[in-house]
């Protein structure tokens, strides 16, 4: 990276300016809660039964829905690549991107709309005179939801490693014709096999740390998270001991989950290939087909028959009248002026903490301070993810009690607390293109004597306008659905999308509540195309540009 040493050290400057921002955040929190907890001891919260209930159940729905999810995602991703040329395939693909990018709430609303009391599968089975329903509260419907979103990621991420085998390995298997259980076992599964332990990594994090989907779907003190425990310890009990000690245990059992992850390996590269193009023998056999077709089939019923009991049901509702609503006029402007001050702050300490790195990365003698800095900024990612968004809006509601009604702080705190959980994405979004940028502008710039402002103003922002903006908008939409940050401060004066739709349902309004999802999903989505609009043609462009 060629900067002059102004540069440079405003770089770097911004880059530990933000990282000590974080720190501080982060830091001021976990110090209360730790501060609380020695003050508030009275015995071993070890020794707590309730504690080690709420934990054994934390770990226990985490690891059954991590199980299921990998151990159901296999056979499916298996019969996309081994189907190429499946009706519909492609839609399929994106069908599965869907929850991943779906606001937890909305998702929640939508397996209610088919698995619930009231909902398509109970009226079926009410309709053929069975007197016992489906009941989706509880473990049950918790492992359900969790399968309903990571199944999907799963699937994309095995789907992505099974077509990177390359097209030799399925003319060898064809040539020695290879049943479909020796191409699992020979082929497929030692590619799996490096996949799976990363994916569950992944899927279990999600899951142990998950809070909207056990909040609606718990169902009573018996299926609570630790997450939930914490929400209802501050919200309904008012207990801070309670929630201090529930709070440092959320604290290492994610700290643990991150350093497993950290030892994981990764997955081997599978060798070179000719760029052949890859057709399976194995897939075109008739049982192949026929079983492969059942199983997409299934999973598009899996997936689609809740999203689309979404749109229905929010059609269904009287949108005129809750979009005139004083109240829902009220939380829309608050929820978009959150989002947009939290996805804002998290592109503009992204960019700098990308920067700061590229800055130091450059320098051929780095100084052990500087090289120190790399690693903390390397690991901010990591950092934000130790601490949970309940966790962190725990720490500061106890530390600003000592200045009066927290509540008064809330709305800045959701949009620090929403920045810094949007902000390991956005950095994904971000840095790819900057590096891009980087190698096609930086001698240019420095031939021209561009600099500062100036580089700013005519290189460096029409380069990266796109991706600032499509990382601007996923934050956004983040930010907007979620409900973790707002649950523990969300009041009448301080109202979003996500918490009224929730205090709907609380009030068994159920038309309303589902009215309003669909307007928050549209908005979410409506917030994702933005983002990624003209990105094809841009990057087309630039191809074209280059030749």
């Amino acid at each position: 990276m060629i900067l002059t040493a102004s540069e440079r050290r405003h770089a770097i400057a911004g880059g530990a300016f933000s990282l000590a921002g974080i720190m501080f955040f982060i830091g001021l929190a976990i110090a209360t809660l730790l501060t609380a907890g020695i003050e508030s001891a009275g015995g071993n919260p070890i020794a707590d039964p309730y504690l080690l209930r709420v934990l054994r159940f934390t770990l226990l729905q985490a690891t059954l829905s991590t199980l299921l999810s990998v151990v159901l995602a296999i056979p499916v991703a298996r019969a996309l690549a081994r189907q190429p040329r499946f009706p519909g395939r492609l839609w399929l693909i994106h069908l599965m991107a869907v929850p991943m990018g779906l606001p937890v709430l909305i998702g929640a609303l939508g397996l209610l709309g088919i698995w619930g009391r009231q909902g398509l599968l109970n009226q079926a089975l009410t309709g053929l005179g069975l007197a016992q329903p489906v009941s989706i509260y509880g473990l049950t419907g918790i492992l359900l939801a969790h399968v309903f979103f990571n199944l999907p990621l799963a699937v994309r991420l095995m789907l992505a490693g099974l077509e990177r085998v390359p097209a030799e390995y399925w003319l060898m298997a064809g040539g020695l014709g290879m049943r479909p259980a020796s191409v699992f076992r020979f082929i497929e599964w030692p590619i799996l096999r490096g996949l799976v332990p990363g994916i569950a990594g992944l899927i279990f994090m999600l899951c142990a740390t998950s809070f909207t989907l056990v909040l609606i779907l718990g169902g009573g003190p018996a299926a609570t998270t630790l997450e939930v425990a914490i929400y209802q310890a501050l919200r309904f009990d008012f207990d801070p001991g309670r929630a201090v000690a529930l709070s440092l245990l959320q604290i290492v059992v994610t700290a643990a989950i991150l350093g497993a992850m950290a030892l994981l390996p990764a997955p081997d590269d599978h060798g070179l290939t000719s760029g052949r193009a890859v057709r399976r023998i194995d897939g075109t056999l008739p049982a192949a087909k026929l079983v492969d077709s059942l199983l997409l089939l299934l999973a598009i019923l899996f997936i689609g028959l809740p999203l689309g009991s979404v749109v229905i049901t929010g059609l269904k509702a009287d949108l005129p009248r809750l979009v005139s609503q004083t109240i829902f006029l009220q939380a829309t402007l608050t929820s978009l002026t959150i989002a947009l001050a939290a996805g804002i702050l998290a592109v503009l300490a992204s960019f700098t903490i990308i920067r700061a790195r590229a800055a130091i990365s450059a320098e051929r003698r780095e100084a052990p301070s500087l090289h120190a800095l790399a690693v903390a900024l390397s690991g901010t990612s990591s950092l934000v993810l130790l601490v949970p968004p309940i966790v962190l809006a725990t720490g500061w509601f106890l530390a600003l009690r000592l200045f009066g009604d927290p509540a008064r702080f809330a709305a800045l705190l959701i949009v620090i607390i929403n920045a810094l959980m949007a902000l390991p994405f956005v950095i994904r979004v971000i840095e790819p293109a900057h590096a891009v940028h980087r190698r096609r502008t930086e001698r240019l710039a420095a031939s021209l004597g561009l600099h500062g402002l100036a580089r700013l103003r005519l290189v460096d922002w029409p380069g990266l306008r796109k991706p600032l903006c499509t990382a601007l908008s996923f934050a956004m939409a983040l930010s907007l659905g979620d409900l973790g940050a707002i649950a523990l401060f969300g009041s009448d004066s301080l109202m979003t999308l996500p918490w009224l739709v929730y205090s709907k349902l609380g009030s068994y309004r159920t038309n309303d509540a589902d009215g309003l999802a669909f307007i928050l999903g549209l908005i979410c989505l409506l917030l994702t195309i933005a983002g990624t609009a003209g990105q094809g043609t841009h990057e087309h462009e630039g191809r074209q540009n280059e030749r």
